[in-house]
């Protein structure tokens, strides 16, 4: 897990010129100093306050979050690589905000896939997953860990196994917790592709992360259907005044082990953007990863910004 001195200079390097360059109006919005590839963001969140019913999430106090965000917006940001899609995820509980977002992709192809929101474990998800899997948009859903032991008798394991049965992949969101509890569903439903939020909430300082973490993320990349999105750097440094580091260096020691255990074919870009501004600008965000994989090759480049996501969520490419 040692980092070569030779990458760690030009991570360094990279990094401040990227984002000097992008963040003092060299770049445009969504435009790319790159040759044109593929590159998916695995992880935004789109709503609209003003609606008549409102939006559960955020709430209008929050100043930053309480505001339109829909894929316009996500475009009008300016970026390293220009973004060619995205996977939406969704943070209501209301049933019918799912129509709302199948409704937003079917006019705007910049969405290629969906990640729902369904009450699992209860007699309502099995109709409500037979009615939105029929778009092929919708690719799986997002749970939290629970104490269920996913015995015979567990309605969470029989509506896990429905959702592997229908081709859709399972996010989990949380902390520590979920990386424990993503290996007891893998055990119990092995053919369910199963995806990590945001690293599991770790903590970013620039060091090593905590070694029970290690050892927890080392248990479960033993198991090949698990993925992990490379999100929630920023968060993770809890710099709510916007001043997360643009260096990639200072995120290395996190990516350093996930790409030692993952490899980049089951790592996957994602910003989480709106929520991410909070601690960084989305160039940021996206320069992080850009220059840590870019380092270690093309291939690994493309797998973690394109390839990786289309085999964790299996849609149908639309851009």
């Amino acid at each position: 897990m040692n980092r070569k001195l030779n990458r760690r200079h030009f991570l360094a390097a990279a990094a401040e010129s990227l984002a000097t360059a992008v963040l003092g109006g060299c770049a445009t919005a969504q435009s790319s100093t790159h040759k044109e590839t593929t590159t998916i963001d695995s992880h935004t969140h789109f709503y609209d306050p003003s609606r008549p019913q409102g939006v559960p999430w955020p709430g209008p106090d929050d100043k930053l979050l309480y505001r339109t965000v829909l894929p316009k917006d996500y475009r009008a940001q300016p970026v390293p690589r220009r973004v060619t899609g995205t996977v939406v995820v969704e943070a209501s509980p209301w049933i019918e905000d799912n129509q709302w977002i199948l409704d937003l992709a079917a006019r705007d192809p910049f969405i290629v896939g969906f990640v729902g929101s369904l009450p699992i474990a209860t007699g309502q998800f099995a109709p409500n997953l037979k009615r939105f899997a029929a778009n092929k948009i919708f690719r799986g859903i997002r749970i939290g860990a629970t104490n269920d032991h996913l015995d015979k008798t567990s309605p969470l394991l029989r509506d896990l196994k429905l959702l592997a049965d229908h081709n859709l992949s399972l996010d989990l969101l949380g902390n520590r917790e979920i990386i424990a509890f993503g290996s007891r569903i893998s055990e119990r439903v092995p053919n369910l592709r199963i995806i990590i939020d945001h690293l599991a909430g770790v903590r970013i300082d620039g060091k090593t992360p905590p070694p029970d973490w290690i050892a927890d993320m080392n248990t479960t990349a033993k198991h090949p259907n698990i993925f992990c999105k490379v999100s929630g750097l920023v968060e993770g440094t809890n710099r709510t005044d916007g001043s997360a580091p643009r260096d990639a260096q200072y995120y290395a020691p996190v990516l350093d082990i996930m790409t030692e255990l993952f490899t980049p074919a089951r790592l996957i870009y994602a910003s989480n953007w709106p929520v991410s501004e909070r601690f960084a600008h989305l160039a940021t965000v996206q320069s992080i990863i850009d220059d840590y994989f870019t380092a270690q090759g093309e291939p690994a480049r493309q797998q973690v910004f394109s390839k990786s996501a289309q085999k964790a969520y299996r849609w149908t490419s639309r851009v």
